[in-house]
């Protein structure tokens, strides 16, 4: 199919909604079909074969975008609606392809030009209002609900990222074709460069101390603070204990890093920055034990995916968005305190047996439900529905 793919994100950057509408891509790719990309006009390129990048113009003054709602998305995105209708004039399409509020004009503009809607569904955008505290206003919350309403109703399917989600459109919208595909996509299949293995190898450990990663954006809702709060306990009995946290602008590093030293534990840290896609694996490779504090969200975080494969054993926050997901056999699960994850940490650290087992245990949950294989089964096995769905309609 020619399709219309609109991700109203920096792309590409490497962070969650971008990760997976790389990979939608590269799957689609695989399956032939040809895409068109309406994005953002920030953002690194990436050649992916019968893909076509188009970036709306240069807007002045906005030159990065942060995670969430915000004032500067709302003037990227009228400026990417108006080169939907542009696009939409100048070429014929079998489906609009949308991913987040991209879904709200795409809805329209599909039926306007009687052609399929595709609903990339990563969030619930009402709760993303709330979740990064956009506004008070009941008016907007309202308009935000019946606006997704619409999208989910009018859409031809729905792809739901998580249980959660799934489950909620399942029950609101039960005759909805709706396909849960989570993102376990493997960075690797689309970054191939050579890294430095032996340097970042060298950055986790300097001398044979026991490493705990995390990898990810720091945001306040991935619970770093939490995390270098049960650091204290940690270190404190287990003084080889290293924490290394892979991501994050320097505003951010400057203020976790400040807290680790405020708490004495500065030493038993270390802040990498961002680094390239390709680079994190060989972090995960050196690495004892991997983390994910998380504290707020319903949708499971992308690393999860990569971590089950890792070989490493997983300590993670008992919150829904780990739980729809992980269980106790594989991985530790803690409440969402910093005295509870610390002892979460611990007991990796100290009992062999526990740590093999979960690791094995994930592996295996892995391979059978959260292998790229099954990503593109799902991926082709709902884009033959669509194509079927306009066979029908004589399209």
């Amino acid at each position: 199919m020619r399709v219309l793919m609109i991700a109203p994100q920096p792309f590409f950057q490497p962070r969650g909604t971008p990760f997976s509408v790389l990979h939608r891509l590269k799957a689609l790719s695989r399956l032939g079909h040809k895409i068109d990309l309406l994005t953002y006009h920030i953002g690194e390129d990436v050649a992916i074969e019968g893909v076509s990048i188009h970036r709306i113009a240069r807007v002045p003054f906005i030159n990065n975008i942060a995670i969430g709602p915000s004032k500067s998305k709302i003037v990227l995105d009228l400026v990417m609606l108006m080169k939907t209708i542009t696009l939409l004039r100048r070429n014929q399409y079998h489906l609009i392809h949308s991913h987040e509020e991209a879904g709200f004009w795409a809805a329209y503009f599909a039926g306007k030009h009687g052609i399929l809607h595709l609903y990339d569904m990563h969030s619930s955008l009402p709760q993303q209002l709330a979740n990064f505290q956009f506004s008070k206003s009941g008016f907007l919350n309202r308009l935000f609900e019946r606006l997704e309403a619409y999208t989910i109703n009018s859409a031809e399917a729905v792809i739901t990222i998580c249980p959660e989600l799934y489950e909620y459109v399942k029950g609101v919208f039960p005759e909805k074709h709706n396909c849960l595909i989570e993102n376990v996509a493997d960075n690797s299949l689309v970054f191939k460069k050579e890294v430095d293995v032996e340097s970042i190898q060298k950055t986790v450990k300097t001398n044979g101390e026991i490493a705990v990663l995390y990898a990810g954006t720091f945001e306040p809702y991935q619970g770093l603070d939490m995390l270098i709060e049960a650091s204290v306990s940690v270190v404190k009995k287990e003084p080889r204990v290293r924490f290394v946290l892979v991501g994050g602008k320097p505003e951010q590093i400057a203020h976790y890093r400040d807290k680790a030293e405020h708490l004495q534990v500065g030493g038993h840290f270390v802040f990498t920055g961002s680094v390239a896609p390709e680079e994190v694996p060989a972090y995960i490779e050196a690495s004892d034990l991997l983390v994910s504090p998380r504290l707020q969200g319903n949708n499971t975080p992308l690393k999860i995916y990569s971590y089950l494969r890792s070989g490493k054993p997983i300590v993670a926050t008992a919150h829904l968005t780990h739980t729809q997901v992980l269980n106790p056999d594989v991985s530790v699960l803690t409440d969402c305190t910093a005295e509870a994850f610390g002892q979460g940490v611990l007991s990796v650290v100290r009992d062999a047996e526990l740590s093999r087992k979960i690791t094995k245990n994930a592996a295996a949950l892995a391979e059978e439900k959260y292998s790229y294989e099954v990503y593109l089964k799902k991926t082709k096995d709902l884009y033959q529905y669509l194509e079927n769905r306009l066979e029908a309609k004589g399209q």
